[in-house]
This record gives structure tokens, sequence and C-alpha cells, in this order.
């Protein structure tokens, strides 16, 4: 059978530039789904974005469906016959419903009976038959919120659509897709090339593009930005301050990458580094440049989609544009510059926080209480934290925050320093919002993990007090991020602070304003619940960290320490043998009432095998107890592993349930402290 490689693009108006590398996978990943279900052999697919079009190119994709044989099953035989032997109504309308006399018809035998049946040969269809209705059924099932619709046309699409091109190596294949017939006609760059041109061959899609001034590989042309800013960077002497999304952004605006050098008043850089390079990264998508210390230049690069003959007017076209932006900036610090955050926190109590839970002015004195409190827990200086907490909300009634809402936290650490404010404070209020997203760095000083745990317990705390707690995606309060943060903060910075405490604590100072009874223990098990995805992430298996939530350990750092030290007791061997040791006493005990505190009389023995299982448990307790009140649960269960052979010598040879009471009794007494020492680390009867 014939196989080529096919090309199918969708010419558009500009596509977004933040979604556009989504569509173009969805839409390769929505076409491969339909060949498949279609019966179509192929190899791979490969797809293509610019701002212009969406593309995608099968690699081997055959030219009809594979011919296959369906097997339709019809009535039983003893149905489908009567007591002559004559076919019934059922049989013979199945017959006709299938194109076939009776006789013509196969008998399928099973065990549970025989039935008629009927192999028909279906012939495979052409690729030049399915294609647009492929096409047309993957676009559909692009991830598109807002469709639109343009001209007099009733087809919507993300954007106004101008061509569909489908080749099946050099053939057109035809066909209509969003109400257009397919074409081999695609469109060069807006200004470089060709503004129509026709394509020969499916294989040349990519050469053919490149000679009208379009790359449409999107990670080539992203790889080309990159290299060019690298390069152009180096010739500045400097290093250029970009992230992912900002790469893949202006990759998405741009079909023929050109990068340019430009610059700004020096007279700027008096205004702090994060705004001005917000304003350049957010707002005009530039790439500032930062010296070998880590401050800003005057001097930033940019992509353009045109290749200049006089590159002069392009950089100065790019000056003119960020001058404004950078004067706003520099005005905004000026002005803000003029008030002290002390004398913001009253017009804090315009801005509310959440109907039920008051205002932020409120929201800042909770903050400012809880810090504290946690400060004194980890012995830093509780006054500073105070005033970091009350401080900490205070930069968003500036002008530079409201204008730039992104450099909230750094810009009140700027004006706390010109305030005259504690250092630790303006740091603390740089500070608070971390780990803003997965990867982030974590606050540093005592005084910031107190501030940045009180604000996001305040907010754990207060929407689950009124409620409103997280149902699916809906998270509208951030409240898994604020979890995982303060799971990170505590876990990774190894701080002993309980969660009960801390929730009780914030809770007190909400008085009144809370309605659910439960919230301390809903927060606590909420922000603990968080760990099984983070561990999972990290590759540690579930049943492990299930025999920690058994205990449901309330100390963040402790749970971790619990999780490491089963997940190397696991890989021990004896584990396997005393997980399922554990299961059997577990049962056991479940079945008969065992007093917590009932002695073990080693006069009851009768046997060498219970007095060495008590002489050993009575040994391993004296020494775990040094190690369980250091935490080291992974020494504590390596210690316990070395009770494998009296363990199972002592299920091999001993009957627990005798006849017996007194012995009976004592053999559980025996079996409950072996359980209650494994308890002190992970209910380890869980692990499979």
């Amino acid at each position: 059978m014939r196989t080529e490689n096919l090309l199918v693009e969708i010419g558009t108006e500009e596509l977004p530039p933040k979604s556009l590398k989504t569509l173009a996978k969805a839409f390769a990943d929505n076409l491969t789904a339909e060949f498949t279900a279609t019966d179509l052999p192929f190899d791979t697919v490969s797809w293509f974005a610019s701002p212009r079009r969406l593309a995608v190119r099968v690699e081997n994709l055959a030219e009809k469906q594979l011919d296959k044989v369906v097997e339709k099953r019809g009535p039983a035989v003893s149905a489908a016959f009567d007591e002559q032997g004559n076919p019934t109504k059922a049989a013979l309308g199945w017959a006709r419903g299938n194109g076939i006399s009776i006789e013509q018809a196969s008998r399928l035998k099973t065990d549970k009976g025989e039935w008629l049946l009927h192999k028909a040969e279906v012939k495979g269809e052409n690729l030049s038959a399915l294609l647009a209705t492929r096409v047309e059924n993957a676009l559909k099932k692009l991830p598109i919120p807002k469709p639109m619709r343009w001209g007099a046309k009733t087809t919507q699409f993300i954007r106004p659509v101008h061509s569909i091109t489908m080749l099946f190596g050099a053939d057109l294949v035809e066909g209509n897709v969003l109400g257009l017939d397919a074409d081999r006609v695609l469109y060069g760059h807006r200004f470089h090339g060709d503004k129509k041109f026709n394509l020969d061959h499916a294989d040349n899609y990519l050469t053919k593009l490149e000679e009208q001034h379009v790359v449409a590989d999107f990670e080539k042309r992203q790889n080309l930005i990159l290299s060019a800013l690298e390069a152009k960077a180096k010739e500045e002497g400097a290093k250029v301050d970009f992230d992912a999304d900002l790469l893949e952004e202006v990759t998405s605006l741009v079909e023929w990458p050109v990068v340019y050098a430009a610059s700004f008043e020096e007279s700027f850089l008096q205004v702090p580094k994060e705004a001005l390079i917000y304003t350049m990264k957010d707002d005009q998508k530039y790439f500032p440049l930062l010296d070998q210390n880590g401050s800003l230049k005057s001097r930033f690069l940019f992509v353009s989609n045109i290749d200049s003959k006089d590159p002069s007017q392009v950089i100065h076209g790019n000056e003119k544009v960020i001058r404004p932006r950078l004067a706003d900036a520099q005005f905004f610090f000026n002005t803000d510059k003029k008030q002290k955050l002390e004398s913001r926190l009253d017009s804090l109590e315009s801005v509310l926080f959440q109907k039920q839970l008051g205002t932020l002015k409120e929201k800042s004195v909770r903050i400012a209480e809880l810090a504290k409190f946690i400060a004194a827990k980890l012995g830093a200086d509780e006054s500073v934290a105070y005033r970091a907490g009350l401080l900490s909300k205070t930069d968003l009634m500036t002008n530079m925050v409201m204008e730039f809402p992104d450099v909230q936290g750094v810009m009140g650490m700027h004006y706390a320093l010109h305030d005259g404010e504690h250092q630790l404070v303006a740091k603390a209020l740089d500070e608070q919002y971390k780990p803003r997203f997965a990867g982030d760095t974590l606050p540093e000083s005592p005084i910031s993990h107190a501030v940045a745990l009180a604000d996001k317990l305040d907010t754990l705390v207060g929407i689950f007090g009124i409620g409103q707690t997280p149902k699916g995606d809906k998270d509208p309060f951030a409240l898994r991020r604020a979890a995982i943060g303060i799971l990170r903060i505590i876990v990774e910075l190894d701080l002993d602070l309980d969660l009960e405490e801390l929730t009780e604590a914030s809770r007190a100072l909400f008085e009144d304003k809370l309605t659910n009874t439960e919230v301390c223990a809903q927060v606590v098990d909420f922000i603990l619940a968080r760990f099984r995805t983070w561990y999972q992430d990290k590759g540690v298996e579930v049943d492990v960290i299930q025999s920690v939530e058994a205990k449901r350990p309330t100390r963040p750092a402790d749970f971790a320490a619990r999780v490491n030290g089963v997940a190397k007791f696991k890989s021990l061997d004896s584990s396997s043998a005393l997980a399922a040791a554990n299961k059997r006493v577990a049962n056991i005990l479940a079945k008969n009432d065992v007093v917590g505190d009932a002695d073990v009389d080693a006069n009851l023995f009768d046997s060498t095998f219970e007095q060495n299982l008590s002489e050993q448990l009575l040994e391993i307790e004296i020494r775990v107890k040094p190690m369980l009140e250091k935490g080291d649960y992974e020494s504590v269960l390596n210690t316990l592993a070395e009770l494998r052979q009296n363990v199972d010598a002592f299920f091999d040879n001993v009957m627990v349930m005798t006849d017996n009471v007194e012995v009976r009794n004592n053999r559980l007494a025996l079996l409950h402290k072996l359980r209650q020492l494994f308890l002190f680390s992970a209910d380890i009867s869980l692990l499979n």
C-alpha cells in the first residue's frame, strides 16, 4: 500500500501568543487520535506553529484504511430455526440486514451455546474521503475558550482562517474545512515573503516557508532566538534576564526573529530594578540585561519580526515605546517615597480581604500577632516579626504596586528600607509570598519564615473557617498553593512547628468571625493531605506515605522524617516479613480487647519463643527511646528490623489464641507491646 507524508496547515490571522504552543500540540494530538480511531496506519506526528499558522506533519501515512473482516453475530441457533429446521423471522431478518442468505451464515460455537455468524469483509476507505472530516474534528476539539466568527461566515475558530492546505506527498487532498476548500496555497512573511505561494510537496513545507522568511518549526525558532539573545548579550558584556514563559511568548509573536539591542536613560536606574524589569518583560516583551553583579544595565534586547535595512529606525522606535513606561515607574517610585508605609495602614481599612473575614487592615493585624507567636517558637525577635506582619500589606496601597501588581512585596522591601525600618522587616516584606510557585526559593530569615507562614495560615484558617473549602479545580484563594508553601518552609528548613498549635493560634485571632467549629482539624488535614502528591512526585510509594498518614503526625518536619525512615526501612530484606507480621498482629488485636498498659508476665511463658521475643522487645525499647526523642526514625526502624527472627519464630511455634485465658491474654499483651513499638514510627502493617 502506498504511504506518503501528510502536511496539514491552517493559515490564520495572528494567533494568541500565550496559547500558540498549546493549540499546536493539541492539534497534533487530536489528529493522531483521529487517525488511530479511523484505522489509518502511520508512523509519527510532528507539529509546527507560528503566529499565523498551525500545522501537522504525519510521517508515512497510508493512502487508505486497511481492509478488515467484521464479525456480526446473529440470533442463537436455538432461536434461529423452528422445530422443523426452518429459519425463523428473526433469523431471516438478520440475514437480510447483512445482505446474505441463511445458508451463507457461519456458526459460532462457545461454551455458552451456538449462534449464527456473518463474517463481513469491509473495504478500507481512501484518505481523500476521510481527511477533511478528521481535520475538522481535530480542530473542533482544540482548547479554545472563546471561538469567534468573521465576516458573513457561520464557522467559528479562535481567529479568522484564510487557508487550508492538505498535501499527501505531492498530491492535493481535496475537502472543505472550516468553510474553506483545501488548496496548496501558503502565506509567506507579512513583509519579507510572497503574500501567497503554492507548495509543491508536503516534504518541502519547512524549506519553502523559510525561503519566504517564515521559520515554522517552533522549537527551531525558539532556539534561534535564544542563541541570538545570548550572542548579543555577550557583545554587550552582560547576561540576559529572561524566563521560559517570556521566551515562549516571544517565539509565538514572530516568524522571522531578529534580535536588536537598545537603551534607555541611566537616570531610570534609580528606580528599583524589579519594577523596571517587570514593565520591560511583562508589558513590552523585552529582555533586560544585567551586569556580572546582577545589577540592571540601561541596555535591553528585543526580538523583532522584521529584518530591517535600517535597524536604527527599529531600535529608535522601541526605545521610544519603553521610555514612557519607565518614566511612569520613576514617577510612582518618587511619589510613593513621600509617604511612609506605616502611614498607609489606615488606608487598608478601605480594602476588603473577604466579606466575612474583614479588611486588609484586620488581616495585617492578625498576621502580625501570628507572626509574633511563630517567632517565639523559632527563637526569633517577636517585636520585629510583629512589625513586619503589620506592614506586610501596606505596599498594596502604593502607586507602584497598583500599576504593577507583580512587584508587591519587593516594593514593600524598598520602601521599608527607605523609611528606615529594620532590615529584617524589609526582607520579610519581600519574602512573605515565598514560595510563589513550584521550585521557587524559600524565605531566608526566621522573621521572614514567621511572616510567610502567618500570611498563609491566616488565609487557610479564615477561608476554611467560613466553610469555603476548595472544590474540584476551584480554588480562588489558592489554598492548595498556600498549604504546599507551608509544608515546604517547615520541612525544607526543618522548623520545629506543630500545625495544631499554629492553626489554633490563628483561629483565636479571628474571634467570632468563624462559623466552622471543625476548622483547625480540617486545615491540618488539608495541609497534611498535600504530602501525598508532594512525595509521589518525588517517587515515594503510596503505601509508605499511607503508613505515616495513619499516625497523623502534625509536625511537618516530623512527618517528613517518618516518611524518609519508612522508605529506607522498606528497602530492607526483613521489611516485608515484619510488615506482614504487623498486619497479622493488628488483625489479632482488632478482634480481641487488650488493656493498653497490661503487663507481660514472664511466669506465664511456656516456651523459649515467648521468652526470647519479650526479652528482645525490652532491650530494643530501651535502645530506641533516645532515637525517638531525636526523631531518628530510620535508626528506630533499622533497630526494630532486628526483631524479625524472634517474631517469625514466635508465630511459627506459639498459638496465641490458646484456651487458657491467662496465657492467651499474656500473649496478646506481648503482641500489643510489639505493635506499639512499631507504631511509634508508622503503621508498617500498611506496607505492601
